[in-house]
């Protein structure tokens, strides 16, 4: 279905609601069946009939969002605002929700919603899932309730949920997906028998989605089986924290030159690698997974502070989950929690791949990255004594490993 015909779709059941009608989106023997609507609640009382009526999700994100008094909460197609005014009561007078719904007639039935149930820290905005109307790093939390199988562009609604997401911010929808094998025939009797369906994403099309968006921690939990391999589920997943002035993303190809100038400043230093000098950037990412690849940057100038990488171990089946890394911090930036940071992130990102194992080799002089290492639960293996030569002198390296405690 095309972006204009959901508009539409969704007007007119705004203003369907609006004239006292309950609004079913999907199936009837769906919302008979209490999987849909306003019956995935548990107290809805003292909102106005005209939210509940027009509630058209598929879960309660809030059950899993774990709203706290003071933040700051962004709701993705917010229709009539159902949880937005939820969330409103969950994170008190000192915190904000925002709703965000590209139907003008959702947004008129939401905005007299919340003045009818005198919510005052709710503010509801025109816009699309696809362009969120609300700058960088500015919520806590991101929720949305069976909106995100509508959109033709999932990339970029999980790009821009990051986008907004503050550093150790949490995503947490209601989503509507679909088995990893669930063939064409299946899904199309699922979407002709349901109705809502269209364009839901397998599980596994939808982790590595959020991880290429940068999310780690990612769970996919399904909830309420809709037959032919369709289900309701629980999203969640977390942007990378960060300390003050920081942020963790997925590195992109525009940070080739930076990338590169803090690799050759750690070679320079004489301890990060028998290496002397940088590859090209078509050696670097020939040489490294695409999707294990993290930048430090400084937020207020834009800067690269340090990256992490992975490569394969072997191009044997059997080593799939054995990667090694690299980590790199800016000489000038060291001793500022950037490493740490960035070791965690990329911990939670090969977990989240199916990594069970994570090995590197280090100088014994590079105590720090020692340290550090020890203290994210990698262990010593052995040292390889005299394996190489480094401007002239034979140097031992220290082999280390994490083994994933999941798998």
């Amino acid at each position: 279905m095309a972006h204009d015909e959901i508009i539409d779709r969704y007007s007119a059941l705004a203003r369907a609601a609006e004239a006292g009608r309950t609004v079913v989106d999907c199936g009837q023997e769906e919302f008979d069946r209490g999987v849909f609507g306003a019956a995935g609640y548990g107290d809805l009382g003292a909102l106005p009939e005209g939210a509940v009526r027009a509630s058209l999700g598929c879960g309660n994100p809030l059950a899993v969002a774990d709203l706290r008094a003071g933040e700051v909460v962004l709701d993705l197609g917010s229709g009539g605002g159902i949880d937005v005014l939820l969330s409103a009561r969950r994170v008190g007078p000192h915190g904000k929700v925002y709703g965000v719904d590209a139907s003008a007639d959702m947004l008129a039935l939401a905005r007299r919603n919340a003045e009818q149930a005198g919510a005052r820290n709710v503010e509801f905005l025109h816009g699309t899932i696809e362009r969120i109307p609300l700058p960088d790093r500015s919520v806590d939390v991101v929720i949305s309730n069976c909106v995100i199988n509508l959109s033709g562009d999932k990339a970029s609604v999980l790009s821009e949920a990051f986008r907004v997401l503050r550093p150790g911010g949490r995503f947490g929808v209601s989503d509507v997906v679909v088995e990893d094998d669930v063939d064409q025939a299946r899904r199309l009797a699922a979407e002709q028998r349901i109705g809502c369906v269209a364009g839901a994403l397998p599980v596994g099309e939808y982790r590595a989605s959020l991880a290429a968006a940068g999310f780690v921690g990612v769970r996919i939990t399904l909830t309420a089986d809709h037959g032919d391999g369709v289900h309701s589920a629980i999203v969640q997943a977390a942007k990378p924290a960060a300390g003050p002035g920081l942020e963790i993303r997925p590195m992109r190809e525009t940070d080739a030159e930076q990338v590169l100038a803090i690799y050759q400043a750690g070679l320079d230093t004489g301890q990060a690698s028998f290496e002397t000098a940088v590859p090209s950037w078509e050696g670097f990412t020939a040489a490294r997974l695409e999707h294990l690849r993290h930048v430090a940057v400084d937020t207020e100038t834009g800067q690269l502070v340090g990256w992490v990488a992975a490569s394969r171990v072997s191009p044997r089946p059997v080593y799939a989950g054995v990667i090694e890394h690299s980590i790199y911090v800016h000489p000038g930036c060291q001793s500022h929690g950037i490493g740490r940071a960035l070791l965690e992130a990329f911990v939670a990102a090969a977990e989240g791949a199916g990594v069970w194992t994570i090995q590197s080799g280090v100088f014994p002089e590079n105590a720090a990255s020692l340290a550090l290492h020890q203290a994210l639960g990698f262990r010593k293996v052995g040292v390889r004594e005299r394996v190489g030569r480094h401007h002239g002198v034979w140097r031992d390296v220290v082999l280390i490993e994490r083994r994933s405690p999941a798998r």
